[in-house]
């Protein structure tokens, strides 16, 4: 994507009502007005709150919240000029229960408040295969610690991903850390009983994925 068409989308995210693009400063100080009031403020009701974190494109949350209207849905990335797309299919289709927020996923506990979110949502994330990048991996025990803190007491966390790497390292954390692991399943679209709202929406490298006969992995866990 040419650097023009970046800023064009960076101007145009600035001018949607469902983007929030908080400075790094005002999270880490406490500044962030929707901190614990995203139904409030956003939504304007009270519904469970859903977060999809590294959204990408934004696809997964918008189709997530199409098929849910009763829940709300909050794509996250550093990336805005990605999830532009999806901000603006969910104005032009006019879906309410959808908003994007730029920041990085290690400072999700300072955007979100004391169990305030219901369930996440973790897509195709980079699995950081080297073992000098494992702090960034979204499933090591510090994600999980800040999953922990803004997460309600029965919520769940879902892992998708392409990476057998990812689906083994995560699992064995999980065992060895004590969590509940509620389902799993190396292969969700060759095996019967996969939940339907993992194999009835595809992001855009999903669908590229299934072309090459690459198995799509799942975990549904609790956090203890």
């Amino acid at each position: 994507m040419g650097s023009k068409n970046k800023l064009k989308r960076f101007r145009e995210n600035e001018t949607f009502s469902n983007v929030f693009q908080p400075t790094r400063e005002e999270l880490v100080d406490s500044q962030f007005n929707l901190k614990g009031l995203w139904n409030e403020i956003v939504f304007k009701n009270n519904n469970p709150l859903v977060l999809e974190l590294g959204c990408g494109k934004g696809e997964y949350s918008v189709e997530l919240a199409k098929k849910y209207p009763e829940k709300n849905f909050i794509g996250i990335d550093i990336k805005g000029a990605r999830f532009w797309r999806g901000a603006k299919t969910a104005i032009e289709e006019s879906i309410p229960n959808v908003a994007f927020l730029r920041t990085q996923i290690e400072l999700i506990d300072h955007a979100f408040g004391k169990a305030e979110v219901d369930e996440i949502w973790i897509t195709f994330p980079d699995p950081q295969i080297k073992y000098k990048r494992t702090k960034h991996r979204m499933t090591n025990s510090e994600f999980l610690k800040r999953y922990k803190t803004i997460l309600k007491s029965e919520g769940v966390v879902n892992l998708k991903t392409d990476s057998e790497f990812m689906h083994g390292y995560t699992l064995g954390l999980l065992h060895g850390g004590g969590h509940e692991v509620l389902y799993a399943n190396h292969n969700v679209y060759k095996q019967e009983g996969s939940p339907e709202e993992v194999t009835s929406i595809q992001t855009y490298y999903e669908s590229q994925y299934l072309e090459q006969n690459k198995p799509i992995t799942y975990i549904r866990f609790k956090i203890k």
